[in-house]
């Protein structure tokens, strides 16, 4: 009997470790300054809510947000090279930066690239 507990008890532990690694391991397929923002994004203390990078089609392209994480700060939305197209979000108003005031309407094909999972 205690081999078979023993042998659960590494089960469940792996288990956890390896469900704990997947939000916070970053696609291969994702582009290098993406992969950039996001080390950046680990090296800072940690944020509430969590940091996390998305995915998505917008105006033809593939795009990364970045939600806002705190007080009055603005989202981030940036093209496969990391050039700034708005802040869909945030700010003292909460509306961003008006650049893009349809990115919410017109998104599509959501994914959630990253998140990061240390407390």
């Amino acid at each position: 009997m205690n081999k078979a507990l023993s042998t659960l008890a590494v089960a469940t532990l792996l288990t956890i470790l390896f469900s704990q690694c997947k939000h916070n391991d970053i696609p291969k397929d994702i582009p290098a300054c993406v992969k950039n923002v996001i080390e950046k994004i680990k090296s800072q203390n940690v944020r509430n809510p969590p940091a996390s990078v998305w995915q998505y089609d917008y105006d033809g392209k593939t795009v990364f947000y970045i939600p806002p994480y705190c007080c009055d700060e603005l989202s981030r939305l940036i093209d496969t090279d990391c050039n700034p197209i708005c802040s869909p979000d945030g700010g003292i108003g909460g509306a961003g930066d008006g650049k893009c005031p349809d990115f919410f309407s017109k998104r599509t094909n959501e994914k959630q690239i990253w998140q990061d999972s240390r407390k």
